[in-house]
């Protein structure tokens, strides 16, 4: 695999990654959109919007069961369309995650297992294959996906103008304690996320072309550092969060007590972590906001009726449990992997719940069968339509996801930089026994994570929801 970092360090792929895909001009390419191709369909296949927030874990949501956070717009989009219970990620960091949500493969099938190594043009991708099917493909937010050199072959245009309303984690000074808590900053419509709808909105405006859309929205919201404007910042109250799972719990990975000790978060207070956890739950429900502007566009455009529409995440955030913050590369509660994913699709059921495992990857093959088309690569995802039009899913599958880093894998480590990432990215560097390889199976009632070099774990998500007990001791 090549070493990326030789040629692109990570303060300049955050900083890249905000210039192409948040703050920069909408970029075009004059030969990407096949207008001729013989493979175009009939107009009636839908349109195709994933709006995918950053960071977002599934139990942050009303719909998902939480009784604080107000997420009406999410809410809703369940109550139309198909909510997917229990769908798991590939792996808990962004890169990683959303190369196989595009791609269909676990992260080990091509090693795209860090920050470093995207989508080379080479390989396939769920836009390309919609491209060369006749759509056109815009890409606005975040990227953490394709390689720069990928974009001429798999999107149409991408990117949206905007002004920066939050600090990027990177740019933020260092803290002690690390906890990724900031004041309050910015206006709702300053913030880079409103301008990537407001770029969607053109799209879903647009009357000069008569061919189908695929558009990512990829949000930064939730993601730390934990801070979004005022009208949100103190929506919920520290004394309303439900207990957070507790710090200092016997029999677990050996990075929980490392990353709290190196980052400080020994000395947070639960009253803090439930202050940390308010701020996260107003930046979902700034995103939930962001959906139903969205929603509203769609409906005045009248895109509701031919458009696709999918909610999804591509990890969650510890934002307090386990006395944790942000995310860990070798982490895999259910915190980080559950996630999100809704659907409603033209002529789907709507108000239904899929209670089966699914995995976010699933999405690929499920745009592509509402495209019209199929992939012609080896995957390992499975069409979501028969559950988007009220049948049941497979009851006996298994959700599988992998974390982590080999000692002589340095191509995969994130380099040491400052910041608010500056006590995680030294801990890797410099105690890597503790983001060791691992995976993890979950099932319907267990989640089972290998650590080969380290602590496993062994857990009754029924019995136990926040995963406290790790059951290995037993012998179980």
């Amino acid at each position: 695999m090549k070493d990326d970092k030789s040629t692109l360090t990570r303060r300049e792929l955050l900083g890249a990654s905000a210039l192409l895909g948040l703050g920069g001009p909408l970029h075009r390419f004059a030969q990407a959109s096949p207008a001729d191709s013989a493979s175009v369909g009939p107009r009636e296949r839908p349109n195709i919007i994933i709006f995918m927030p950053d960071e977002l874990r599934a139990d942050a949501l009303g719909c998902y069961g939480n009784p604080v956070a107000k997420t009406p717009n999410i809410d809703h989009l369940a109550s139309v369309g198909t909510r997917f219970e229990n769908c798991h990620v590939q792996f808990p960091v962004c890169g990683a995650s959303r190369c196989s949500m595009v791609t269909g493969w676990p992260t080990s099938v091509r090693g795209h297992r860090s920050l470093y190594d995207f989508l080379k043009p080479y390989e396939p991708n769920l836009f390309r294959y919609l491209l060369h099917a006749g759509y056109d493909v815009f890409m606005f937010g975040k990227n953490d996906v394709l390689a720069p050199e990928t974009y001429a072959g798999s999107l149409t245009a991408w990117g949206a103008s905007g002004t920066a309303g939050l600090q990027s984690p990177v740019s933020t000074p260092a803290q002690n304690p690390t906890t990724m808590l900031l004041p309050a900053s910015g206006d709702r419509r300053s913030l880079n996320d409103y301008a990537v709808i407001q770029a969607a909105v053109k799209i879903l405006e647009r009357r000069e072309t008569e061919r189908p859309f695929c558009i990512l929205l990829a949000l930064f919201e939730p993601h730390p550092p934990y801070t979004i404007p005022a009208d949100f910042y103190d929506l919920y109250r520290p004394a309303d969060i439900a207990p957070l799972a507790p710090p200092g719990l016997p029999h677990r990975p050996a990075f929980h007590a490392a990353l709290r000790q190196a980052s400080g978060l020994d000395r947070v207070t639960d009253a803090e972590f439930r202050k940390l956890r308010a701020v996260y739950y107003g930046q979902v429900t700034y995103a939930d906001w962001l959906l139903g502007e969205l929603i509203e566009a769609m409906q005045r455009t009248g895109r509701e009726q031919d458009t696709a529409l999918f909610l999804c995440s591509d990890h969650g955030d510890y934002s307090g449990d386990y006395g944790l913050v942000e995310k860990w590369p070798s982490g895999l509660e259910d915190c980080l992997t559950h996630v999100p994913l809704i659907g409603r699709i033209p002529g789907g059921v709507s108000g239904t719940v899929s209670h089966e495992l699914v995995e976010l990857f699933d999405i690929m093959p499920s745009c592509l069968e509402l495209a019209g088309t199929k992939a012609d690569h080896t995957h390992f995802a499975r069409s979501l339509l028969p559950q988007l039009h009220g049948s049941s899913g497979d009851p006996d599958r298994a959700a599988f996801t992998e974390g982590g880093y080999n000692i002589y894998e340095p191509q995969a480590f994130e380099e040491i930089i400052e910041g608010l990432y500056g006590p995680k990215t030294r801990l890797q560097n410099e105690r890597p026994e503790t983001i060791s390889r691992c995976a993890a199976i979950r099932t319907q009632r267990h989640k089972y994570i290998a650590r080969p070099n380290g602590q496993s774990e062994l857990y009754d998500c029924v019995k136990d929801r926040l995963q406290t007990n790790n059951l290995i001791a037993d012998g179980l």
